[in-house]
């Protein structure tokens, strides 16, 4: 068992690195694509028939660009498709999904003092309320209440809301705040595969026979598009969030992120309206920076005091009743709990590091996995030793997550 928990604490770090190379692909190219669309110059009446064309600079050469509104006379023989990197994103976090809060449901998804619900349960309306959020959010889109791209962006942010509102009634927190961010991910993956990539095929599939493509798809498309250039930051955000208690584990998280949503539309509108020449608009930059400290405030609400059962039961049960538990539990509560409280006593801090308590036998058996692999197979924690852990008792969790696991 302790090659299978290395193991697992491997593969979560590969594929969130994978996660995040791929994000990083996905969301240059989408801000440099939406930044050379709202800065072409199409002023000027081009021989080659294309909308607009610009100049750009960088790593020492110069670069040519053009944009067909429709498409090209002739389809070139070299066109370069960007799918793959929203692809990629989409299924290594849902894969990050699966191994840290399917997998870690009892210690990160599922919240009793929330909603005392079953695994199953908790991951059942996860999987559905990703693929409801598609389903409603495309729907909206085709009908003619998204005909208006303003009332449709309203739309989706009162249900961007809601979401949140459902979800900090159902999951941890933490986990809350991430489901949100991957319920605007799944939308946004769901944009290119469903929508944007096909449409371009029909445009392509027309030029190939012939056929004049009708401009509505690129427009289609192009809507699509914007709406993810608007939901990419607070998306961001969101995954980010995890690791701070301070946004997830507020009794207002729902509102944090509804804001965030907010901050997420002034910080791109500034940088559109600068990248599309049209004006400068530093009103964004104080509305920006009121929404967070709205946020700030929000933020220091008072934490959810969950009420842990007394006694440890289900899977957390076999690691009270471990050999070494009596002592591995002393160590926690004289090298650990000082910070990871309800009132941490450590100067400096107010919450618990990551949301994380270990003030009573129950805490320490949920959390054993992370104080195996934290403190004792690792010297992470405490950090830098502060609370001075000595290797015989580094050792003494080691002995005992094993005996539990075996």
């Amino acid at each position: 068992m302790y090659d299978m928990a290395a193991m697992g604490a491997w593969i979560e770090f590969a594929v969130r690195w994978v996660h995040v190379i791929t994000a990083i692909a996905w969301i240059g190219s989408s801000f440099y694509f939406i930044a050379l669309d709202l800065g072409l110059h199409r002023d000027r009446n081009l021989k080659s028939g294309a909308d607009g064309e610009e100049w750009q600079v960088h790593g020492g050469g110069f670069y040519h660009v053009q944009k067909y509104l429709v498409a090209p006379a002739q389809m070139p023989d070299d066109l370069v498709w960007f799918k793959w990197e929203s692809y990629s994103t989409w299924l290594s976090g849902f894969a990050l999904l699966i191994l840290v809060y399917y997998l870690g449901a009892e210690f990160y998804l599922v919240d009793p003092a929330v909603a005392d619900l079953a695994t199953w349960q908790a991951v059942g309306i996860s999987m559905v309320s990703l693929a409801f959020g598609w389903v409603v959010y495309d729907q909206i889109c085709k009908s003619k209440f998204g005909d208006d791209n303003t009332r449709l962006m309203i739309g989706l942010y009162v249900i961007l809301v809601g979401m949140a509102y459902f979800y900090t009634s159902v999951f941890s927190g933490r986990a809350a705040l991430l489901h949100l961010g991957a319920f605007t991910a799944t939308i946004m993956s769901a944009n290119v595969f469903f929508i944007i990539m096909p449409n371009q095929r029909i445009v392509v599939a027309d030029l190939k026979v012939g056929r004049t493509p009708d401009a509505k798809y690129g427009k289609i498309a192009k809507q699509r598009s914007t709406h993810n250039n608007y939901l990419t930051l607070p998306v961001i955000f969101l995954m980010l969030s995890n690791h701070y208690p301070l946004a997830f584990a507020s009794e207002m998280n729902w509102l944090i992120a509804a804001l965030v949503f907010l901050m997420g539309v002034t910080i791109r509108h500034y940088f559109n309206s600068l990248h599309s020449r049209a004006g400068n608009p530093t009103w964004t930059w104080l509305a920006t920076a009121l929404l967070f400290i709205t946020i700030i405030w929000l933020s220091t609400a008072p934490m959810f005091r969950i009420a842990e059962p007394e006694e440890a039961t289900g899977p957390s049960l076999r690691f009270t009743q471990a050999d070494g538990f009596d002592q591995v539990h002393d160590i926690v509560l004289g090298r650990c709990s000082m910070c990871h409280a309800a009132e941490p006593s450590w100067d400096g801090l107010l919450w618990a590091p990551k949301g994380v308590r270990l003030e009573t036998e129950h805490q320490i058996a949920k959390a054993a996995k992370q104080i195996y692999l934290q403190a004792g197979l690792t010297h992470a924690m405490p950090p830098a030793n502060l609370s001075y852990m000595r290797p015989d008792e580094r050792a003494q969790i080691v002995a005992w997550y094993q005996a539990a696991t075996r």
